[in-house]
Parts: structure tokens; sequence; C-alpha cells
């Protein structure tokens, strides 16, 4: 069967030459009990290429089923693929054949594959290589003869770095890879669709059919479509059901783009000056909250490395007075500044006060105390900066760049 043929019996429009390579593998691979790996963002049509293989098959008499594994819940995935015996779960009050022997001289179609979880990702495997699997619960050993097709929007190669996915089955599952383009690597097919679509849609709500003018059909053209044909469809079917003009301008388009054009636009939209002076005023805050942050950190170092009783009660005064001074500050600055702040209660160490600070005209002297707790700490431990990181808290890399900062011998 030729690939125009294909396209009429499962209804895929497009002339793409990428959608059309991807359709012409399908076509090839379909006579052969090869595994395929179907690839591609979500959205595309992935799941046309498995009813592809399956019906141009020599298993086309079989079964075919179709499992988002994304959607079965982690404790029941192995019951639902694999089957499984009577009292082996709570719950399972007969026995129950799985998907894998369901689908017996038929074809399986696994969508979102890499959702799997690896103990089942192994049985997986299991099945692949030897054609056998064991039901949950039972020891027996069953043999089944399943084309397996699956299908991803997920990048394998970096699951497999991160320790999600078996790099084994991955090889396993792309004996044949099948890589389903983007909408918006295809541009000459977005117009055809819109085209389908608004037909379909005229004649399920019937009424006119919609048309695009000539800029409208360049917007829709230009436009990225991360969602892709599914985001295409949505966007054809709102403009079929709620615009009384039956003839769509780019004006009217726009207003159903807006929100996602414009912010992949590279141009500044009005408000962006504004917004700026805001965005540079909660920087000041958060920069003063850490700072805040950090000086309750450096109360409890003081605590651990003063052994002189009388020397901690010196520090600590010196701390509440430089707190006090600091609260002041805060006193001073405007309750609805600005929104969602709230002065809170920092009476406690232990505390961890939630606000963000405006700004702080006055100069603080927490880099003093800073330079002052890493002398004690060196001291204390006769010069060894390993010792001495580790009492403060920090790391030694950390400490040899404040050493060099602070210039101390």
């Amino acid at each position: 069967m030729d690939i125009q043929s294909i396209k009429q019996r499962f209804g895929i429009v497009g002339n793409s030459p990428l959608l059309n390579r991807a359709i012409d593998i399908a076509a090839q691979v379909a006579s052969t009990d090869l595994s395929v790996l179907v690839t591609g963002e979500s959205g595309v049509g992935k799941e046309f290429f498995p009813k592809i293989i399956h019906h141009l098959s020599p298993r086309k008499h079989g079964a075919y089923i179709a499992v988002n594994c994304g959607a079965i819940p982690e404790g029941t995935i192995d019951s639902e693929l694999f089957g499984h015996e009577k009292g082996s779960f709570t719950g399972a009050t007969d026995s129950r054949k799985g998907y894998f022997e369901v689908a017996n001289g038929g074809t399986l179609f696994l969508d979102e594959v890499a959702e799997l979880p690896l103990s089942t990702q192994v049985r997986l495997l299991r099945v692949l290589e030897t054609g056998e699997f064991i039901r949950v619960g039972s020891s027996k050993v069953i043999k089944t003869d399943v084309r397996v097709v699956a299908a991803t929007n997920v990048n394998l190669n970096e699951a497999i770095e991160k320790g999600k996915f078996r790099q084994d089955l991955f090889y396993r599952l792309s004996s044949v890879p099948i890589f389903v383009p983007a909408l918006r690597e295809r541009k000459e097919d977005i117009v055809l669709l819109f085209r389908k679509f608004a037909a379909d849609f005229a004649e399920k709500y019937r009424m006119p059919t919609i048309r695009l003018t000539e800029d409208a059909q360049k917007l829709l053209t230009e436009y990225p479509w991360y969602g892709n044909i599914r985001q295409l469809k949505n966007v054809t079917e709102q403009l079929s059901i709620i615009e009384k003009e039956r003839i769509i301008t780019k004006e009217i388009l726009e207003k159903y783009l807006t929100n996602d054009y414009a912010r992949n636009l590279p141009i500044p939209y009005p408000e962006a000056e504004k917004d700026k002076g805001i965005s540079e005023r909660e920087i000041l805050y958060s920069l003063m909250f850490d700072l805040k942050k950090d000086l309750l950190s450096l109360k409890k170092v003081v605590a651990a490395l003063s052994r002189d009783r009388q020397e901690f009660q010196t520090l600590r005064d010196d701390f509440q007075n430089f707190e006090s001074k600091l609260d002041k500050k805060f006193e001073t600055l405007p309750a609805d500044d600005v929104p969602g702040y709230e002065s809170p209660d920092i009476t406690s160490i232990g505390q961890e006060p939630e606000y963000r600070v405006l700004e702080e005209e006055e100069s603080l002297s927490l880099q003093d105390k800073e330079k002052e707790m890493i002398k004690k700490a060196l001291e204390k431990h006769g010069g060894k900066r390993k010792y001495a990181a580790k009492e403060l808290g920090i790391s030694e890399r950390t400490l040899y760049r404040k050493i060099n900062e602070y210039q101390l011998k």
C-alpha cells in the first residue's frame, strides 16, 4: 500500500517530507515482528503509527490493545500488563489475565512507556527477549506472542542518564525508531489541517465552514503550536463555535493565539518598564531577607564556638543591639509598600521569619562579625581549615575564599 492510500485509510492529513518518511517506515516494518519505538512531542499524532503497523501486518486479525502506561497507578501496573492470581494481593478476589496474555497473537501499544516503574521495565524486558512472563503471585511461566509498539514524548537518553529508564530496554524497544515531527516542523500542513478540522466541526455542529483570510493563514503558519495538532484542533473548534463571522481575519485569530504567541515574541510588551521596577524592589527584599537569615545562623555559630560564658555574653549583646537596629529599620517601612509582606516575629533564634526587605541605607556590620567568627574558628583549630570550616558549617572552599576576601593569615 502506498503512502497516499495509508493517509486516506487512517485519516492522516499532510504532505510534509518528515511525515511521509515516518509513514513509509511504519509501512515497511509492519510485515516484521520487530519492536518499534515511536517518539515525538505530545499532540503530534503518535497513536496513528501503531495502528498502521498493526493493520498492515500479518497480525491484523489479532487483538490490538492500546495501554496508556502513565494513567495506570504504579501499584497495579504489573497486574494490568501481566495479570495476577487469586489472593496475590488485597482485593485480588479472582485470577485475571493481563494485556500480554489477552493480546497474544496481536499487537500491544504501550503509550507513554517512559512512565513505567523500573521494576515493571525489568518484566517488560524479559517478555521482549524471551516471550515469557509470570503473573503476579504465580510461579508459572506463560508464553506469549505479542508485537510491541511503544511511544513516548520523553527524551529517553536523558531518562537513562537520570536512572529513570533502563538502557537495555531502550535498545530492545527501539529496534526500529519512528520520529513523528512537531507541527511547527511541517508548516506546509498547518492550513490543510485547519481546513480539515473546520469542515469536520461544520458538519458536527451543522453550521457553515469557517475560512481564513491570507493574513490569517500567514499568522496560523508562523505560530509555534507548542500543543501541536491537538492545540490546532482546539483553536479551530473554538473559532467554529464562538465566532459569528465565517471569514476569520488575522485580528480575530489573534484573540485565540495572543496569550501564548505574545509570550514568545522577541519584543517587550507595554507594561515591561513598570514591572521592571517592581522586580528590582522584590530582589532587594530577597537580599535583605537572606541577610537576616545569615545573621540568625551566625548567632548559632557564636553559641557553639564560645566556651567562655563572659565572652559569649558580650558577643550576644552585640548581636542583639544589631538586631534591634535592623528591626527598627523594618518598622520604618510602609505597611502597604509591597502587597503580601508582613512584619514577622524574630524574637526566637530557631525560627525563620518570612519577609523581604525593601532597602537598607545604613552600613551593616555583618562582615565584621563574620570575620571575627572565622578568626576564632581558625584559632580554635590551630589554623586547620578543614576543621574550622566544619565548625562554621560551611565548605572548605567557601572558607578559603573568605580568608582571602578578609585577608586573614
